[in-house]
């Protein structure tokens, strides 16, 4: 054997023992002709000490080591001297006293080390991410990971969930992202697509009679990237027979609990508390709120619509909305020229024409360049309407529903942020019900699945799918943890005309529809039950149970925002004999894109 023990394991039970180490060398020390070596594995850490009366070829070996070589140590347990004991390692009451070293392979001077204090930018640390995996902090992350899934197929299992690998070679149905197609060297000009998800198959499942479906699924989704987001994604999939959104969601906040409490320690109390979408776009201006803290919005258009402030008063006459937050205590905290950054930012970012801000004076009085355009009894109704107090910094969009939205979704987060207004180790976990059923896609004048195509909309709203689809709403609901859509589900259309009429209203006819999707409408025909589902992102459910707030972080080999490999390099090009198999031929665009 390499190794009787690995480097975390060894404490005052084995002293006087014989034992053999094997791992990388963390430091290197030397000490007045004694040398300590510290050897890391994915346990722990091991202080070796090789004396000068060590035998010679230890000595001789120790002289040519260096940090991150492996190396493999046989020694004595001995207990270290009182004072130098580590508290900070579970081996930090003991040392390994070198009775033989060998270097199992040697390592060249690395472009960074594993242990250093300031890390280089993230690119180099994925060019050599074997190296950055040795870090200490990804190796607990990924070991969280590991248990986050075990402890949600154990959930899974003992609610008698049986778990079905669904095919990663399917069928392109051009709705939602974009699919990653893979060609067929059989059937040339015809590709397979990866899977943005396993919803159709899983529905069959259901058709099947298997009542309950689980599956951690590989996803991809050809989309644009960010800090919380890949091309590829695993997912926590599921799917269940005769039960309506409220077992769905009963059954998650009974997972999350589980989670809560053996990864994090924490309680947390059942069940998670819900709120519909509208609600939440009223009160945060998204469907995936912060609910670690206030600071809600607060709409004044009525009080706009009586004032002669023409910036206000028009927004109002047009049907708009004037809305504001009220950002406590932050008067003092944002000089003129933080407020023009915050006036930037919702300028450029989301198309607001500007920000109003009033900060509230000691004596209770509004200060701001526009408030001699406004009447006192309006200024009293915006101070009673938002609660101001002295030294709170009011800040309002003036502007249509979706921009007042967006920009005060973003002054409140950042506010919360920077006024340090939640706990950051604090979990807040949330559901968001009652999803409208479309979206108007206006470029292509034509309603798109808010969520997906087989979306059930609430029993009270089927009418309204031929009245007006506008204000349906869905059987969906989504999971938020602190601020972040953590999973999302739904209860599946299970009667085929009712799938056929959403079809419809999404722009697919009935040959289209057949074409693209024929087999679930035929499926549905042979007796499908009642169900519904929901997938989790366990890269975002493990970035923020570890705390981190980049999704690259927990993934052990992940893609940059560009959707690259750093390590392998991929993608890349191939050459033309295997193009030339699959029937494809590459034109170059002739400008740079």
């Amino acid at each position: 054997m390499l190794r009787t023990h690995t480097c975390g394991e060894l404490n005052k039970k084995l002293l006087e023992q014989t034992v053999t180490i094997s791992g990388w060398v963390d430091k290197i020390r030397d000490q007045g002709g004694v040398t300590f070596i510290d050897v890391r594995d994915r346990f722990g850490v091991t202080q070796c000490v090789v004396n000068p009366q060590s035998n010679a070829s230890v000595v001789e070996v120790a002289g040519g080591v260096k940090r991150e070589y492996v190396v493999q140590v046989t020694g004595a347990v001995s207990q270290r001297p009182v004072g130098q004991e580590n508290p900070k390692l579970s081996t930090g009451e003991i040392e390994l006293i070198a009775t033989k070293l060998k270097v199992l392979n040697a390592c060249k001077t690395p472009p960074f080390f594993p242990n250093q204090r300031d890390m280089p930018n993230e690119d180099l640390r994925l060019k050599h991410r074997y190296l950055d995996l040795r870090r200490g902090g990804m190796m607990e992350t990924l070991q969280t990971r590991s248990r986050i899934i075990k402890l949600m197929r154990d959930y899974a299992e003992e609610h008698h969930f049986i778990d079905v690998e669904t095919p990663i070679l399917g069928r392109s149905t051009p709705e939602g992202a974009r699919d990653y197609l893979v060609p067929s060297r059989v059937f040339k000009g015809e590709f397979y697509a990866l899977p943005q998800s396993p919803q159709l198959y899983k529905q069959i499942m259901m058709i099947a009679g298997y009542d309950r479906y689980v599956q951690v699924a590989r996803c991809f989704r050809d989309e644009d990237l960010r800090a919380d987001r890949q091309p590829e994604f695993t997912q926590l999939d599921m799917e269940m027979s005769f039960v309506d959104a409220d077992d769905v969601m009963g059954l998650i906040d009974g997972l999350m609990h589980k989670l809560a409490k053996e990864v994090l320690g924490q309680e947390i109390q059942l069940p998670l508390p819900r709120m519909t979408y509208d609600e939440a776009m009223t009160r945060f201006g998204h469907d995936a709120p912060d609910l670690r803290f206030g600071m809600e919005i607060v709409d004044c258009t009525d009080l706009a619509a009586k004032t002669e402030f023409r910036v206000f008063r028009g927004v109002a006459d047009a049907g708009n909305f004037v809305r504001g937050i009220n950002a406590t205590g932050a008067a003092s905290l944002f000089s003129r020229k933080g407020i023009d950054e915050l006036t930037a930012m919702v300028q450029e970012d989301f198309g607001a024409k500007g920000l109003a801000w009033f900060r509230v004076e000691e004596d209770g009085t509004l200060f701001s360049p526009i408030a001699k355009n406004f009447e006192p009894e309006i200024l009293d109704g915006i101070k009673e309407r938002m609660e101001a107090k002295p030294g709170d910094l009011l800040m309002f969009i003036a502007d249509t529903w979706e921009i007042s939205c967006k920009s005060l979704y973003a002054l409140r987060k950042r506010m919360g942020v920077e006024l340090k207004l939640y706990d950051p180790e604090q979990m807040h976990f949330s559901w968001i019900t009652e999803f409208p059923m479309f979206e108007h896609d206006a470029e292509a004048d034509r309603w798109v699945a808010m969520h997906h195509p087989f979306t059930a909309p609430r029993d009270q709203d089927l009418e309204l799918l031929k009245s007006d689809p506008s204000k349906s709403r869905a059987k969906a609901y989504d999971l938020v943890i602190n601020g972040y859509e953590a999973g999302g589900g739904t209860i599946r259309i299970h009667d085929s005309e009712v799938q056929q009429q959403v079809f419809g209203l999404l722009g697919m006819d009935e040959e289209m529809a057949k074409d693209r999707f024929g087999f679930l409408l035929d499926a549905l025909q042979y007796g499908a039950p009642p169900h519904g589902g929901i997938a989790l992102g366990i890269d975002r459910v493990v970035m923020l149970f570890c705390g981190l707030d980049n999704i690259r972080d927990c993934i052990a080999f992940p893609k940059t925002q560009k959707a690259s490999d750093l390590m392998t390099e991929a993608p890349n090009e191939v050459d033309s004999e295997q193009l030339a198999e699959l029937g494809i031929k590459i034109t170059k665009p002739t400008t740079p894109t």
